[in-house]
């Protein structure tokens, strides 16, 4: 192991091992310094990505919210290096309640397998300490760069009884299997696919998607669920669980996708503040792949070309 891995191991060692209220307030204090003084091109990407989804809110109220995004964020890393250095036992009872639980086990008691649909919203690793007391789960899992980080991440993860399958279509192939044998995946799918994928709507925009999560609902009819956790002023989680629009089962693929994406979009007008904005997702369109590194002004005229000159919208 290189000095380098060494030292971030023990770093992220040292991070996990901290009280969730030290954890959280470290994320607030680096906040803090990000808001007042800029200095990281992440907050660019985060304001960016605000002015493109979220138009009809004057500058102030985009700040307001972008000033919070951040800080919301910086504590849910936080709150992962917690999570994952965590025992299990001790993931779950930090768990205050889980809202529509019924939805999930319902699902589970058709035994046709679930899809769980899970945005980067809030603290979505707490979840899988709930989910591994009721179901084997089987996710696609991306190795992270430096080893000590992705040895760190892999074992917490499947410590969680969880199968972790490679993002290709060996990894594709397992989830179909274990859908069929009435298990479990979680699907993030805010993201933009390795390949080029399909044009479908998000926020206006015709973006690049993966239409994974849509094909794998359509043809195993697994039952599907919108799930995200949010934390609670008392160092403690809440986990939501929704039902997705029923018609997904009965569209195409990419018709599936803006399903999915539209239930995105209403979570993240309802609750911007907890939302990932840092994901330069709206260059997955042909015509905006440069607009993270151009002026704001020059970006969102871009923008707001592409979105009045495409049909689907």
């Amino acid at each position: 192991m290189t000095q380098k891995n060494s030292n971030f191991t023990r770093l992220i060692n040292f991070v996990s091992r901290q009280p969730l209220t030290v954890a959280r307030f470290t994320a607030k204090f680096l906040a803090l310094l990000v808001n007042t003084l800029k200095l990281t091109k992440t907050s660019h990407v985060i304001r960016l990505n605000l002015a493109i989804a979220l138009p009809h809110l004057s500058q102030a109220e985009r700040n307001r919210i972008g000033q919070n995004a951040i800080q919301n964020e910086l504590i849910s890393y936080f709150e992962f290096f917690h999570i994952w250095g965590a025992e299990s036992h001790k993931n779950v009872v930090r768990i205050h309640q889980v809202h529509h639980e019924h939805l999930f086990h319902n699902a589970l008691a058709q035994n046709k397998g679930v899809v769980l649909i899970m945005p980067h919203f809030g603290t979505w690793e707490i979840m899988n300490a709930w989910l591994a007391q009721h179901t084997q789960m089987t996710i696609m899992y991306k190795p992270i760069k430096n080893q000590s980080a992705d040895d760190f991440v892999r074992n917490a993860r499947s410590r969680e009884q969880a199968n972790l399958v490679p993002t290709d279509e060996s990894g594709v192939r397992q989830i179909f299997r274990a859908l069929k044998q009435g298990g479990t995946t979680v699907i993030l799918p805010d993201h933009s696919p390795d390949s080029i994928g399909e044009l479908v709507p998000y926020f206006g925009i015709p973006l690049f998607s993966s239409n994974l999560s849509a094909k794998l609902i359509q043809k195993t009819k697994a039952a599907a669920l919108f799930m995200y956790a949010l934390r609670n002023e008392n160092s403690s989680f809440d986990i939501f669980i929704e039902e997705i629009d029923p018609s997904i089962y009965s569209q195409t693929a990419e018709q599936g996708t803006e399903i999915i994406h539209k239930a995105i979009e209403t979570l993240i007008l309802k609750n911007p503040e907890n939302y990932h904005w840092s994901y330069k997702r709206f260059s997955a369109n042909p015509e905006l792949f440069t607009i993270y590194d151009i002026p704001t002004e020059n970006a969102l005229t871009l923008v707001e070309k592409v979105r009045q000159q495409d049909p689907m919208i």
